[in-house]
């Protein structure tokens, strides 16, 4: 069975040093360390969009990769730096991709730091370079991007019929002088992926609903990582609250699941047990969830594993492993390149 993964990272070969001294400034916050420590570490696989990829992704039995950059220090630099890392990085992604039209797609990365700049981007992407996806890491300039400023970003992707992924970033300081500081060690990963970042970027999700802006773009898709970042487990309780119920003040025009069963999509990047896979499932609907290893700081192989591990209907099976990818981005339906080698993906 065909196998198309999300939230595949890559990086450009210039960026090490920047990383490198990013890490070695006096003022290098505990969740800076943690992030650019860990994106050093798999440096070498992530500047390879050639041959070392390609087999990695033949050994774990992926087919396709929808690559995006690796940004979640994006926020920490300035305008200017992000629109040209951007730029530079769309031109490259681009590239690989026509070189290997049937093994890489990419998400156009945007400098929402400059709402107009990440507008004519996303034009740019879609018309001229063939993409058929957007993402961003976190915030931008400090704010969630249901603020005003970032809307004619969001409905130009709507007008477009392009999704965006939202990837994690580091808490803010003030988040992280709050809830995670004092740790000693633990405080950086605690902020990360330890669990801070699922909790704000679950938060990044509901912001969006709550502000009404599916209800301005109800054709507007957002992809959302790690199964959900919590939400599939705590959604029963926000829907009965925020819907409904006898606190609830809002005005909005569909319960609050609809919206993520209607405008969200949750990647499997960076899980590999069962019971949260099962649990998006059952919450969102196999139709609503994503391959996705987090290549190179995730293992693949595992990734297939827990999904044959599941025990899902072949149906759902075939949703998570490439129909919903495949509708989503607007990829030709191929037979998968693994399916006579590979035993993967199989239902019981």
């Amino acid at each position: 069975m065909r196998t198309i993964a999300i939230e595949e990272h890559f990086s450009l070969p210039q960026e090490r040093q920047r990383l490198k001294e990013m890490m070695n400034t006096p003022d290098c916050s505990p969740t800076m360390s943690v992030t650019v420590g860990a994106a050093l570490a798999v440096f070498e696989k992530m500047i390879d969009l050639g041959e070392g990829r390609l087999a990695d992704m033949d050994a774990a039995g992926i087919d396709m990769q929808i690559v995006q950059i690796t940004a979640a220090y994006f926020d920490q630099l300035g305008k200017e730096d992000v629109t040209s890392l951007c730029r530079e990085s769309n031109d490259i992604l681009s590239q690989a991709v026509r070189s290997h039209p049937d093994r890489f797609a990419g998400f156009a990365q945007l400098p929402m730091k400059d709402p107009e700049a990440a507008v004519k981007e996303l034009e740019l992407c879609v018309s001229k370079l063939g993409f058929t996806a957007a993402v961003w890491s976190g915030m931008a300039n400090g704010q969630f991007l249901d603020h005003p400023s970032f809307f004619p970003v969001l409905a130009e992707a709507e007008r477009l019929d392009v999704p965006l992924y939202i990837h994690p970033a580091p808490p803010s300081k003030e988040v992280f002088d709050k809830c995670y500081s004092g740790l000693g060690e633990a405080s950086g990963i605690f902020a990360l992926a330890g669990w801070g970042m699922h909790m704000e970027s679950g938060t990044h999700s509901f912001r969006l609903i709550l502000s009404g802006l599916f209800d301005r773009l109800p054709k507007l898709q957002i992809i959302m990582g790690h199964i959900g970042e919590a939400v599939p487990y705590c959604l029963e309780r926000a829907d009965e609250f925020m819907s409904y119920g006898p606190y609830c003040k809002l005005k909005l025009q569909c319960r609050i699941g609809e919206y993520y069963r209607n405008n969200f999509y949750f990647s499997t990047s960076g899980y590999y047990s069962v019971p949260p896979l099962l649990c998006a499932v059952s919450v969102v609907g196999s139709d609503r969830i994503i391959l996705g290893t987090d290549y190179a700081y995730g293992d693949s192989a595992k990734t297939i594993k827990q999904i044959n591990a599941a025990l899902l209907s072949q149906d759902d099976i075939a949703n998570i492993s490439h129909r919903n990818a495949e509708k989503l981005f607007k990829l030709k339906p191929v037979k998968s390149k693994n399916e006579t080698s590979v035993p993967v993906l199989t239902s019981a």
